[in-house]
């Protein structure tokens, strides 16, 4: 286990699994339990997501595992979390771990973050953006809805309330517009920062400058739509891939489309991996 220290002067723990070509992994490696396992199952999420992707990718990978998601929120970074920021993290977790050549993969806001990466270091060997396109993503979008989490959170915090159901136990009538937020206002902040910080990027003219092998993935059912509470808009994830398929192949992406899966869904290890344990060892060997 290493310690990193990380742009703000924190630190963050990290996981190193396997032997063979490095690959960055901004995973969970230790699994939840208890009553908060229980619960994720009930949404089909697997309580170990970081933990079976390490496993399986460490067969043949030198996986280099590190919970930046949780990192964030116990050190919030509300005026740091910036694309430079963050790519200077992942450098340093990769010097920590001796890789000089790496494979990333994120998933979400961790995807886009992976592709920033890869626009400010010649060292990654293969990037894979999972839940976020790299074409077309909705940076705009992303903004409202995080600037409505940041007003929310500022607002509970003065005005502590209790939650309302947003959920009866089934799956498919959770209730956007009932969810509260229980992130600390520097939590909600950095995301804001993030998102400030991508207002001007365009991601169709900066695709000339990644050049390593690359893989896009969503579900086909990756679409949020978000009330009047959190912004009113519709955060797009698979139209973007779906409609922009020829063209990003045409760029060098590989393309998947998970048939029926949602943004939650296709993050799961039994849908991921049959995806990118293959692609892996096809680009990385």
């Amino acid at each position: 286990m290493l310690r990193v220290q990380m742009h703000d002067a924190s630190w963050i723990e990290v996981e190193i699994q396997g032997e063979g070509p490095s690959l960055l992994l901004p995973v969970n490696p230790r699994p939840i339990d208890g009553q908060q396992a229980a619960e994720m199952m009930k949404w089909g999420v697997d309580p170990a997501l970081g933990r079976s992707l390490i496993d399986r990718l460490s067969g043949s990978c030198r996986v280099i595992a590190f919970d930046y998601e949780g990192h964030v929120q116990s050190c919030a970074k509300p005026d740091t979390l910036t694309p430079d920021n963050l790519s200077s993290d992942f450098m340093a977790i990769a010097d920590a771990a001796s890789a000089q050549q790496f494979a990333y993969y994120g998933y979400s806001w961790l995807a886009l973050s992976g592709m920033q990466l890869a626009l400010r270091t010649d060292r990654l060997s293969a990037l894979i953006m999972g839940g976020f396109p790299p074409v077309g993503g909705p940076y705009k979008e992303m903004l409202r809805v995080t600037l409505a989490a940041y007003h929310l959170s500022v607002a509970a915090q003065k005005n502590p309330n209790p939650s309302p159901a947003a959920w009866d136990g089934n799956a498919d009538e959770f209730d956007w517009s009932q969810v509260e937020v229980t992130m600390s206002e520097a939590q909600t902040k950095q995301f804001v920062t993030l998102y400030q910080a991508l207002q001007a990027f365009d991601d169709r003219t900066a695709q000339e400058r990644i050049t390593c092998p690359r893989l896009c993935f969503a579900g086909s059912a990756d679409l949020i739509e978000y009330g009047e509470r959190w912004g009113a808009v519709s955060v797009d994830i698979a139209g973007p891939l779906v409609r922009e398929q020829a063209v990003l192949e045409t760029l060098g992406w590989d393309v998947a489309v998970l048939e029926g899966l949602d943004h939650t869904q296709a993050m799961q290890p039994a849908h991921v991996l049959p995806l990118l344990k293959p692609w892996l060892d096809a680009n990385l060997h």
